[in-house]
């Protein structure tokens, strides 16, 4: 049997019982990539083949010469895939009586209606796995559904150290069936939940890690993971058995460890199999959002968007590139689309906060935002982006609130911690302004606008660290600095030094860049100006005068600088060649 038709019927077997066990965000990922598997290629016209590999439109225009296009043997980082699937079986344990069986459907039921504890009541007296697993999960739902109950008390923006408080009774159940060898795949799931709330990470990793290796197709079991794992160690540390679904989390891992690059080569490779993926199309774009590779981002979620128009997922990062390329009309089509679509959903109201930004209306951007965090605290674009509405809004208290809460959510939020840096050099205060721009360019260390915030932060007057900021806009120079800021701050910060070779060297980079970008400005004269100055005191005449006759191009003061610097040139040369 080959790849494909292999993944085929363990995703189809996977979507019923993850089903069954009301693992319904799980499911809907295994449907999702079972219908993303290449199907029967004479039912499909060249219309309803917009994934197949090699798509210059969608695809990567490159691969690594080590990655053959059908190869399915190796992964780059972290080990082997594809090797074995586990010997679990696909169906239950069959273990279940009529009677059993009558009261699990009940129990779902009801907890369909999210009923839970009339859910968990219903199968206190059944012992079958599919039964102890629903009753376990009811009880944590419950607890959880009271939990969010008290936090609302407090307001959609309140702090809260609230708990759920089933998980004491949970732990104990759990750990003793694990102890006794009767626990199954599901049951070990919740109980690396359990513990993962309960702060105990290591136990939690081992635990999900023996649940994913004994029934790999739990999605919601390897995102449980993955959120454990905050370092490339701890990844390569854990004892994960061979299977597809490896890769799958491997990617997504590398993802979150800001390993772009692997994420993205993961999710090519993954696309042999899974060709017709809108998951897999859409992590695609999130690696390169984050390579700010936008134009190839914008090609793929247009692409979704016609294959799925209702689709919400991943949306809110499409208006983000929207935004970013100031499409007023692309991005407040897009805000009426998924308004009409599911005004209740946290990427919604995001997709809307953006919009109203982009128009400069800062206080309904801010009441989206928090529209979008009643519907989910912990939505951490949203606090992200109010932080920055904050910003604009000269509210710099707020915005530092919203900055903390979005890191508290996720410590490895780069913008957060930029956003930080900003607030408090806005209050003057350009030493904490610097610790947290240090922060968000260790987390991102190839993005050339924090390099330039943290180079700014240190020309501030307090500071004044000049040798700091050349480093720093070096970094920036090197990282493909798009709006051509460091190489001009660089040729500024060595003339204010008086090292005039070094400040002629970037002004001659940043003079050629200006001219191959065809832009004009002020920043095209002061480095005019300056070589003229330059090479004529270097006695390089034939190279000032051709600064200055491009300077007479221009209208205004500077043109009579060059009028006055072209005819000490001249007499300067028959000085030379006639000495007195």
């Amino acid at each position: 049997m080959g790849i494909k038709e292999n993944c085929r019927n363990e995703l189809r077997a996977a979507v019923r019982q993850l089903n069954d066990r009301c693992l319904y965000f799980a499911s809907k990922w295994a449907a999702e990539q079972l219908v993303g598997i290449e199907q029967d290629p004479t039912k499909y016209t060249p219309s309803h083949t917009r994934f197949q590999r090699g798509s210059s439109s969608i695809r990567r225009r490159f691969r690594t010469a080590t990655e053959p296009a059908t190869s399915f043997t190796s992964t780059p980082v972290a080990g082997t895939s594809y090797v074995s699937t586990p010997s679990v079986a696909l169906e239950d344990d069959g273990s279940d009586t009529a009677i059993d069986s009558d009261f699990y459907l009940l129990a779902k039921s009801y907890f369909d209606c999210r009923e839970y504890r009339r859910a968990t009541h219903v199968l206190r007296d059944q012992t079958s796995k599919k039964a102890i697993f629903l009753r376990c999960y009811a009880l944590y739902l419950a607890g959880e559904k009271r939990k969010e109950e008290i936090i609302e008390l407090e307001g959609p923006l309140g702090k809260s150290d609230v708990v759920n408080k089933e998980l004491v009774s949970l732990e104990r159940e759990l750990s003793a069936l694990r102890k006794n060898g009767t626990i199954d795949s599901f049951c070990l799931y919740l109980y690396g939940l359990v513990l993962k709330q309960k702060g105990s990470d290591n136990l939690a990793r081992s635990v999900l890690v023996e649940s994913v290796n004994s029934y790999p197709w739990n999605w919601s079991a390897w995102s449980e993971l993955q959120s454990l794992c905050t370092t490339i160690e701890t990844l390569k540390s854990l004892n994960l058995d061979n299977h597809w679904m490896k890769d799958f989390f491997l990617a997504s891992a590398y993802q979150e460890l800001r390993l772009h690059n692997e994420s993205l080569a993961k999710y090519e490779h993954l696309q042999g199999t899974f060709s017709f993926s809108n998951y897999v199309q859409a992590q695609i774009a999130k690696a390169q959002y984050s390579l700010r590779e936008f134009e190839q981002v914008e090609v793929i979620f247009e692409e979704l968007l016609r294959n799925d128009p209702y689709r919400i997922e991943d949306m809110d990062m499409y208006s983000n590139v929207l935004y970013a390329k100031e499409c007023c009309s692309a991005l407040s089509y897009l805000a009426h689309r998924v308004f009409l679509t599911d005004k209740y959903r946290p990427e919604s109201c995001c997709i809307v906060g953006n919009y109203y930004s982009l128009k400069g209306q800062h206080e309904k951007s801010v009441m989206y935002f928090r529209r979008a965090l009643k519907l989910n605290k912990n939505y951490l674009s949203a606090w992200t982006l109010m932080g920055h509405e904050y910003v604009e809004m000269k509210n710099t208290p707020a915005a530092v609130d919203a900055y903390r809460r979005a890191v508290d959510i996720n410590p490895c939020d780069y913008r957060a911690w930029y956003g930080l840096g900003q607030a408090y050099e806005m209050m003057g205060m350009p030493y904490y302004a610097l610790n947290y721009f240090k922060k968000s360019v260790f987390l991102q260390p190839n993005d050339s606008r924090l390099w330039i915030a943290m180079a700014q932060c240190y020309e501030t007057e307090q500071l004044h660290m000049l040798e700091e900021a050349i480093k720093c806009y070096r970094r920036a120079a090197n990282c493909n600095d798009r709006e051509a800021i460091a190489l001009h701050q660089l040729a500024k910060l060595h003339a204010e030094l008086d090292r005039s070779d070094e400040a002629a060297f970037y002004y001659k980079k940043d003079l050629e860049r200006m001219e191959a970008e065809e832009r004009e400005g002020p920043n095209m004269v002061e480095a005019l100006m300056f070589l003229a100055r330059y090479y004529k005191t270097q006695k390089r005449f034939e190279e000032a005068e051709v600064y200055c006759t491009r300077l007479l191009d221009y209208s205004g003061p500077e043109k009579e600088t060059a009028k006055s610097l072209l005819r000490g040139i001249r007499y300067e040369m028959d000085v030379e060649h006639f000495p007195p």
